[in-house]
Protein backbone atom coordinates (compact mmCIF):
# COMPACT_ATOMS: atom_id res chain seq x y z
CA UNK A 1 0.00 0.00 0.00
CA UNK A 2 3.00 2.58 0.84
CA UNK A 3 5.39 0.85 -1.34
CA UNK A 4 8.43 3.08 -0.99
CA UNK A 5 6.81 6.34 0.17
CA UNK A 6 8.01 8.01 2.91
CA UNK A 7 5.84 8.99 6.33
CA UNK A 8 6.85 12.19 8.08
CA UNK A 9 4.61 12.85 11.79
CA UNK A 10 4.96 16.92 12.41
CA UNK A 11 4.35 16.32 16.34
CA UNK A 12 5.54 12.70 18.25
CA UNK A 13 3.30 12.69 21.25
CA UNK A 14 1.17 10.11 21.89
CA UNK A 15 -0.92 10.06 19.30
CA UNK A 16 1.49 10.25 16.52
CA UNK A 17 3.07 7.30 18.68
CA UNK A 18 -0.11 5.17 18.33
CA UNK A 19 0.18 5.75 14.66
CA UNK A 20 3.99 4.96 14.13
CA UNK A 21 3.62 2.04 16.34
CA UNK A 22 0.30 0.61 14.68
CA UNK A 23 1.90 1.11 10.83
CA UNK A 24 5.20 -1.60 12.09
CA UNK A 25 2.66 -3.52 14.30
CA UNK A 26 0.80 -4.63 10.92
CA UNK A 27 4.52 -4.03 9.11
CA UNK A 28 2.78 -1.44 6.94
CA UNK A 29 5.42 0.35 6.63
CA UNK A 30 9.87 -0.40 6.97
CA UNK A 31 10.80 1.98 10.37
CA UNK A 32 13.08 3.75 7.75
CA UNK A 33 10.37 5.27 5.90
CA UNK A 34 9.14 7.11 9.06
CA UNK A 35 10.12 10.55 10.19
CA UNK A 36 9.24 11.68 13.57
CA UNK A 37 9.67 15.49 14.00
CA UNK A 38 9.53 16.93 17.62
CA UNK A 39 11.10 19.92 19.29
CA UNK A 40 12.21 17.45 22.26
CA UNK A 41 15.23 15.47 21.45
CA UNK A 42 15.19 13.34 24.20
CA UNK A 43 11.64 11.80 22.72
CA UNK A 44 13.39 11.31 19.45
CA UNK A 45 15.83 9.49 21.35
CA UNK A 46 13.09 7.40 22.62
CA UNK A 47 10.98 6.88 19.80
CA UNK A 48 14.44 6.13 17.70
CA UNK A 49 15.52 3.48 20.13
CA UNK A 50 12.12 1.86 20.95
CA UNK A 51 11.08 1.47 16.93
CA UNK A 52 14.21 2.32 14.89
CA UNK A 53 12.63 5.04 13.03
CA UNK A 54 14.16 8.43 11.58
CA UNK A 55 14.29 11.59 13.62
CA UNK A 56 14.79 15.34 13.30
CA UNK A 57 13.97 18.55 15.23
CA UNK A 58 13.06 19.99 11.90
CA UNK A 59 10.00 20.41 10.97
CA UNK A 60 10.60 22.28 7.21
CA UNK A 61 13.40 18.83 6.85
CA UNK A 62 10.97 16.55 7.69
CA UNK A 63 7.99 17.80 5.06
CA UNK A 64 10.18 18.26 2.56
CA UNK A 65 11.17 14.34 2.60
CA UNK A 66 7.64 13.21 3.25
CA UNK A 67 5.50 11.86 0.24
CA UNK A 68 2.83 11.43 3.22
CA UNK A 69 2.62 14.01 5.72
CA UNK A 70 1.07 13.44 9.11
CA UNK A 71 0.17 16.46 11.37
CA UNK A 72 -0.19 15.41 14.71
CA UNK A 73 0.70 18.54 17.06
CA UNK A 74 -1.60 20.36 19.59
CA UNK A 75 -4.03 22.90 18.28
CA UNK A 76 -2.85 25.78 20.13
CA UNK A 77 0.67 25.39 17.84
CA UNK A 78 -0.40 24.97 14.92
CA UNK A 79 -0.12 28.67 13.87
CA UNK A 80 3.73 28.49 14.30
CA UNK A 81 3.75 25.06 12.74
CA UNK A 82 2.06 25.77 9.31
CA UNK A 83 4.21 28.19 7.87
CA UNK A 84 7.38 26.66 9.59
CA UNK A 85 6.82 23.11 6.87
CA UNK A 86 4.78 25.15 4.51
CA UNK A 87 7.64 24.83 1.94
CA UNK A 88 7.73 21.54 2.00
CA UNK A 89 4.29 20.62 2.52
CA UNK A 90 3.19 22.05 -0.71
CA UNK A 91 4.63 18.88 -2.79
CA UNK A 92 3.06 16.40 0.02
CA UNK A 93 0.99 13.92 -2.47
CA UNK A 94 -1.23 13.57 0.68
CA UNK A 95 -1.14 15.48 4.17
CA UNK A 96 -3.48 13.73 7.45
CA UNK A 97 -4.20 16.10 9.79
CA UNK A 98 -5.36 14.91 13.67
CA UNK A 99 -5.35 18.73 14.80
CA UNK A 100 -8.68 19.11 16.99
CA UNK A 101 -10.52 21.65 15.60
CA UNK A 102 -8.33 22.54 12.98
CA UNK A 103 -10.37 22.80 9.85
CA UNK A 104 -9.12 21.62 6.73
CA UNK A 105 -9.66 25.31 4.98
CA UNK A 106 -7.04 26.31 7.24
CA UNK A 107 -4.77 23.48 7.03
CA UNK A 108 -4.87 23.60 3.25
CA UNK A 109 -4.61 27.43 3.37
CA UNK A 110 -1.80 27.04 5.64
CA UNK A 111 0.11 24.77 3.82
CA UNK A 112 -1.04 25.50 -0.20
CA UNK A 113 -1.85 21.99 -0.29
CA UNK A 114 -5.22 20.84 -1.24
CA UNK A 115 -5.00 17.53 -0.76
CA UNK A 116 -5.47 17.49 3.13
CA UNK A 117 -7.83 14.66 5.05
CA UNK A 118 -8.95 15.55 8.67
CA UNK A 119 -9.00 13.06 11.10
CA UNK A 120 -10.99 12.78 14.91
CA UNK A 121 -8.72 9.45 16.29
CA UNK A 122 -8.79 8.81 19.82
CA UNK A 123 -6.59 7.30 22.55
CA UNK A 124 -7.78 3.69 22.66
CA UNK A 125 -5.66 3.88 19.67
CA UNK A 126 -2.92 3.69 21.33
CA UNK A 127 -3.61 -0.05 21.93
CA UNK A 128 -5.03 -0.82 18.45
CA UNK A 129 -8.51 -0.14 19.73
CA UNK A 130 -9.46 3.47 18.19
CA UNK A 131 -12.30 4.74 16.48
CA UNK A 132 -11.28 7.49 13.87
CA UNK A 133 -13.60 9.70 11.94
CA UNK A 134 -12.47 11.26 9.11
CA UNK A 135 -12.93 13.10 5.86
CA UNK A 136 -11.44 14.62 2.76
CA UNK A 137 -11.42 17.42 0.45
CA UNK A 138 -12.33 16.78 -3.31
CA UNK A 139 -8.62 16.91 -4.60
CA UNK A 140 -7.48 14.00 -2.97
CA UNK A 141 -7.45 11.26 -5.32
CA UNK A 142 -8.83 7.99 -4.47
CA UNK A 143 -5.27 6.10 -4.15
CA UNK A 144 -4.59 8.45 -1.61
CA UNK A 145 -8.00 8.25 0.27
CA UNK A 146 -7.45 4.58 0.10
CA UNK A 147 -3.72 5.33 2.19
CA UNK A 148 -5.01 7.30 4.58
CA UNK A 149 -8.06 4.42 5.23
CA UNK A 150 -5.01 2.18 5.89
CA UNK A 151 -2.90 4.21 7.72
CA UNK A 152 -6.26 4.48 9.87
CA UNK A 153 -7.16 0.92 10.27
CA UNK A 154 -3.37 0.85 11.22
CA UNK A 155 -4.85 1.52 15.02
CA UNK A 156 -8.66 0.70 14.83
CA UNK A 157 -11.57 1.22 12.79
CA UNK A 158 -12.22 3.99 11.14
CA UNK A 159 -15.37 5.90 10.04
CA UNK A 160 -15.77 8.14 6.71
CA UNK A 161 -17.78 11.12 6.42
CA UNK A 162 -18.55 13.76 3.16
CA UNK A 163 -19.27 16.52 5.69
CA UNK A 164 -16.75 18.23 7.96
CA UNK A 165 -18.87 19.25 10.17
CA UNK A 166 -19.20 15.74 11.75
CA UNK A 167 -15.24 15.87 13.03
CA UNK A 168 -16.21 18.32 15.92
CA UNK A 169 -19.25 16.13 16.65
CA UNK A 170 -16.81 13.07 16.74
CA UNK A 171 -14.19 15.12 19.01
CA UNK A 172 -17.06 15.41 21.26
CA UNK A 173 -18.10 12.04 21.48
CA UNK A 174 -15.65 9.65 20.75
CA UNK A 175 -12.63 12.37 20.84
CA UNK A 176 -13.44 12.91 24.28
CA UNK A 177 -15.62 9.72 25.47
CA UNK A 178 -12.50 8.11 27.10
CA UNK A 179 -12.52 10.39 29.68
CA UNK A 180 -15.87 9.98 30.08
CA UNK A 181 -15.30 6.27 30.84
CA UNK A 182 -12.90 6.67 33.00
CA UNK A 183 -14.26 9.24 35.06
CA UNK A 184 -17.09 6.86 35.83
CA UNK A 185 -14.85 4.16 36.18
CA UNK A 186 -13.17 6.15 38.50
CA UNK A 187 -16.59 6.60 40.15
CA UNK A 188 -17.43 2.96 40.80
CA UNK A 189 -13.96 1.93 41.53
CA UNK A 190 -14.36 4.40 45.24
CA UNK A 191 -17.70 3.26 45.66
CA UNK A 192 -16.48 -0.22 45.81
CA UNK A 193 -13.42 1.08 48.04
CA UNK A 194 -16.58 2.52 49.97
CA UNK A 195 -17.83 -0.33 50.36
CA UNK A 196 -14.90 -2.19 51.63
CA UNK A 197 -13.05 -4.04 48.55
CA UNK A 198 -9.58 -3.04 48.39
CA UNK A 199 -9.13 -0.87 45.42
CA UNK A 200 -6.75 -3.30 43.99
CA UNK A 201 -9.91 -5.92 43.64
CA UNK A 202 -12.40 -3.18 43.47
CA UNK A 203 -10.35 -1.99 40.44
CA UNK A 204 -10.47 -5.21 38.83
CA UNK A 205 -13.89 -6.13 39.10
CA UNK A 206 -14.28 -2.61 37.38
CA UNK A 207 -12.35 -3.31 34.57
CA UNK A 208 -13.39 -6.24 33.54
CA UNK A 209 -17.10 -5.56 34.10
CA UNK A 210 -16.69 -2.58 31.76
CA UNK A 211 -14.53 -4.82 29.00
CA UNK A 212 -17.11 -7.56 29.21
CA UNK A 213 -19.90 -5.10 29.13
CA UNK A 214 -18.20 -3.69 25.87
CA UNK A 215 -17.77 -6.55 24.19
CA UNK A 216 -21.22 -8.46 24.67
CA UNK A 217 -22.69 -5.34 23.69
CA UNK A 218 -20.53 -4.97 21.16
CA UNK A 219 -21.42 -9.15 19.75
CA UNK A 220 -24.99 -8.99 20.61
CA UNK A 221 -25.90 -6.36 18.07
CA UNK A 222 -29.09 -5.68 20.52
CA UNK A 223 -30.08 -2.44 21.46
CA UNK A 224 -28.14 -0.78 24.57
CA UNK A 225 -31.90 -0.76 26.52
CA UNK A 226 -32.90 -3.73 25.98
CA UNK A 227 -29.42 -5.50 27.13
CA UNK A 228 -30.17 -3.07 30.54
CA UNK A 229 -33.15 -4.27 31.02
CA UNK A 230 -32.05 -7.72 30.41
CA UNK A 231 -29.97 -7.48 34.16
CA UNK A 232 -32.74 -5.28 35.64
CA UNK A 233 -35.01 -7.36 37.58
CA UNK A 234 -38.66 -5.76 38.59
CA UNK A 235 -37.50 -4.65 42.46
CA UNK A 236 -34.45 -5.84 41.88
CA UNK A 237 -30.58 -4.56 42.61
CA UNK A 238 -30.21 -2.70 39.83
CA UNK A 239 -33.23 -1.12 39.25
CA UNK A 240 -32.78 0.45 42.45
CA UNK A 241 -29.32 1.69 41.43
CA UNK A 242 -30.48 2.55 38.20
CA UNK A 243 -33.63 4.50 39.69
CA UNK A 244 -30.55 6.94 41.38
CA UNK A 245 -28.70 7.59 38.30
CA UNK A 246 -31.67 8.41 36.51
CA UNK A 247 -32.98 10.48 39.55
CA UNK A 248 -29.24 12.62 39.60
CA UNK A 249 -29.98 13.09 35.77
CA UNK A 250 -27.15 10.79 34.64
CA UNK A 251 -28.10 11.17 31.05
CA UNK A 252 -28.72 14.69 31.03
CA UNK A 253 -25.15 15.64 32.75
CA UNK A 254 -23.54 13.57 29.82
CA UNK A 255 -25.38 15.14 27.22
CA UNK A 256 -24.25 18.54 28.85
CA UNK A 257 -20.88 17.22 29.17
CA UNK A 258 -20.78 16.63 25.32
CA UNK A 259 -22.73 19.28 24.02
CA UNK A 260 -19.85 21.44 26.08
CA UNK A 261 -17.37 19.54 24.17
CA UNK A 262 -18.56 20.27 20.72
CA UNK A 263 -18.58 23.87 21.21
CA UNK A 264 -15.22 23.74 22.31
CA UNK A 265 -14.21 22.16 19.18
CA UNK A 266 -16.03 24.71 17.09
CA UNK A 267 -14.23 27.10 19.09
CA UNK A 268 -10.86 25.60 18.76
CA UNK A 269 -11.74 26.06 14.94
CA UNK A 270 -12.48 29.46 14.93
CA UNK A 271 -16.16 28.97 14.82
CA UNK A 272 -18.35 31.78 15.89
CA UNK A 273 -22.25 29.04 16.04
CA UNK A 274 -22.78 25.60 16.03
CA UNK A 275 -22.90 23.08 13.30
CA UNK A 276 -25.51 23.50 10.96
CA UNK A 277 -25.95 19.56 11.71
CA UNK A 278 -26.24 19.78 15.39
CA UNK A 279 -29.34 18.86 17.24
CA UNK A 280 -30.62 20.97 19.99
CA UNK A 281 -28.99 21.67 23.06
CA UNK A 282 -29.41 18.91 25.86
CA UNK A 283 -31.38 21.83 27.84
CA UNK A 284 -33.80 21.63 25.17
CA UNK A 285 -34.46 17.72 25.86
CA UNK A 286 -34.96 18.07 29.53
CA UNK A 287 -38.23 16.24 29.14
CA UNK A 288 -37.27 13.15 27.81
CA UNK A 289 -34.87 12.52 31.12
CA UNK A 290 -35.57 9.26 32.66
CA UNK A 291 -37.27 7.64 29.70
CA UNK A 292 -35.92 4.34 28.47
Amino acid sequence: MFGDLTIAFIGSGNMGEAMIHGLLKQQMILPAQIIAADPRQERLDELAARYGIRTTTDNLEAATKADILVLSVKPQVLDKVLPEVRGGARTCSLVVSIVAGAPIKKIADGLANASVVRVMPNTPARIGQGISVWTATSEVPEPQREQARMLLRAFGEEIFVQDEDYLDMATALSGTGPAHVFLFMEAMVDAGVHLGFSRHVAEKLVLQTMRGSVEYAAQSGAHLAMLRNEVTSPGGTSAEALYQLEKGGLRTVVSRAIWAAYQRSVGLGGGRKVSRLAGRHPDENNHDEGEG
